[in-house]
Formats: C-alpha cells, sequence, structure tokens
C-alpha cells in the first residue's frame, strides 16, 4: 500500500477535500471562466432532466377522474406556482410563459437542494471506487453533489433570470420606451439626471443579480458545511474507538439537521422562484 493510500485525513484535509470541485483545471485565481465544474454541470442537467420527467408524468398521468396522490401534489404545487404568478405578475399573456418557468425554476431547485440530504461521503466513495482511488492525493475522486452550493451555478440561475427580464423589458416597454426609462428613473426625465439615473439603473439590475445568486449559495454552502461537520463526529469516534457520546451525537445532530433543512432547501426553492416572479414582475411596470 502506497503512502497516499496509508494517509489519514485530518479534518481540514477532510472538508477541503469535500469541498473541493471535480474540474477541467485548477483555477489559477478566485474567478476563472476557463475552469469547468464537472460536477456541478452533470448533475444540474441530470436533475433538470429529472425535473421535467417528473412533471411530464404527472400532466401525462392527470385524469379527471379520481386523481391519485402524486397528481393531487402536483395540482396543488402547479396551483400554488399559479397563484403567485397571478399576484405578481399581472399580465395574462406573460403569465402563459412566466408561470412553467416559475414551476419548473421551483421543482429543479428543490431537487438540486435535496441532493444534500444524502450522505456526505456516499457518492464520493462511489466515484473514489470507479477508480479506485484512495487517500488525499486521489485529485480524481474529488466530487461534490450539490449543484446549489456551487457559486458558478446559483450566479448562473440568477443571471438567466436577468436575461428573461431584459427580456420582457424590451418586450413590454418596446425598446424605446426602456431606454427612455434607463435614463428617466428613478430621479425624474431630466438631461442633467440622466448619467445618475443610469448608474442606478445599472447597480439595480446587478444588486439584484447578485444578491439573487447569492442568497441561494450561502444557504446550501453553509448547510453543506454543518453536515461535513456532523460526518466529523462520527469520523473522530471511529478512529479513536472511544466516546461513544460522538457517535450517539452524530445520529442525533444528522437526523435534527436533516429534518431541519428539509424545510431550509425547500424554503431557498421558493424564495428563489419568488423573486424570480418578482423581477420579472418589475420588469412589467412602468417607472
Amino acid at each position: 500500500m502506497s503512502s497516499a493510500e496509508q494517509h489519514v485525513l485530518t479534518a481540514s484535509e477532510y472538508v477541503v477535500h469535500h469541498l473541493t470541485h471535480l474540474q477541467s483545471a485548477k483555477p489559477k485565481s478566485i474567478v476563472d471562466f476557463s475552469v469547468i465544474n464537472y460536477d456541478s454541470l452533470i448533475f444540474s442537467i441530470l436533475l433538470g432532466v429529472v425535473a421535467c420527467f417528473v412533471l411530464w408524468r404527472a400532466a401525462r398521468a392527470a385524469t379527471s377522474g379520481v386523481p391519485g396522490r402524486f397528481q393531487i401534489a402536483v395540482e396543488m404545487l402547479v396551483e400554488m406556482v399559479e397563484s403567485q404568478a397571478k399576484g405578481i405578475v399581472h399580465n395574462a399573456n406573460s403569465r402563459k410563459l412566466v408561470a412553467p418557468l416559475a414551476l419548473v425554476v421551483f421543482v429543479w431547485i428543490f431537487i438540486l437542494n435535496a441532493m444534500d440530504l444524502l450522505p456526505v461521503d456516499l457518492l464520493p466513495a462511489i466515484w473514489s471506487s470507479v477508480y479506485g482511488a484512495t487517500g488525499h492525493d486521489a485529485h480524481h475522486a474529488y466530487l461534490r453533489s450539490v449543484p446549489t452550493a456551487d457559486l458558478s451555478v446559483t450566479m448562473g440561475l440568477s443571471v438567466g433570470v436577468l436575461l428573461v427580464c431584459l427580456v420582457y423589458n424590451v418586450k413590454i416597454k418596446g425598446v424605446g420606451g426602456w431606454v427612455h426609462e434607463l435614463f428617466s428613473a428613478p430621479f425624474g426625465d431630466h438631461w442633467a439626471l440622466y448619467p445618475f439615473n443610469f448608474m442606478m439603473q445599472i447597480i439595480e439590475f446587478v444588486a439584484k443579480t447578485v444578491s439573487h445568486g447569492m442568497r441561494l449559495f450561502g444557504n446550501m454552502y453553509a448547510g453543506e458545511l454543518i453536515f461535513l461537520l456532523i460526518a466529523m463526529m462520527g469520523g473522530a469516534w471511529s478512529l479513536s474507538a472511544t466516546g461513544i457520546g460522538l457517535a450517539i451525537g452524530q445520529i442525533i445532530a444528522g437526523s435534527a439537521w436533516a429534518i431541519f433543512h428539509i424545510l431550509i432547501i425547500t424554503l431557498q426553492a421558493f424564495v428563489f422562484m419568488m423573486l424570480t416572479l418578482v423581477y420579472i414582475g418589475q420588469a412589467h411596470d412602468a417607472h
């Protein structure tokens, strides 16, 4: 057995290993757009397909007779999203696209968030066994299974919402009307105020987009980190073979946090969906 295989990860190495992505290359700076996080990309696409399949399966199995539990659950979800969209986006024609978009956003992000409920070592261990890799030097065994704990994913989602908002700004107000709004709001339609109005509009778009993505990322990253800390309680007990309280504490803390985290993953999906509706609704309003 090699020294890499004999090496036991310290607590800090364990956390760093689990928070490192399976990447196309090592980032050269904090922001490096040339690097692709393969794990986030693969899980996002696969779970996106799952979300679409679930909704398609519900639509295909829908019946006008006595509905099953699955159909009732999906119908309740659709009605909830539709009622929220109707209260925020007042354009009935726009809601034909916006409401289904909000539904897909909620279901997709909920499933992405739910990956945090899997045991933290389950998928990385499977991935490591595929390559026969062990030890802290097994760089190809890096794997993160919660895409929403990746800032590039959450910011990508928020930028997508921004693009939809820009499209609706132009569609509803026209190019000329939207350009006029960029320079005349919020301080007033006067040539001396045009630079300040435009600057404030750009700041508003950037702030909404950044906060939209950062909010989801921050909550899911913190949740993932707490699961890692709880997992280390069991690891400390198994390594020392003493302190049975650590093992019991891991079971209690892990169960309690998982139950509470169900609320968090649902709430964060709902908040992201609601902000999507709010921002698109604002695109319909004239200043």
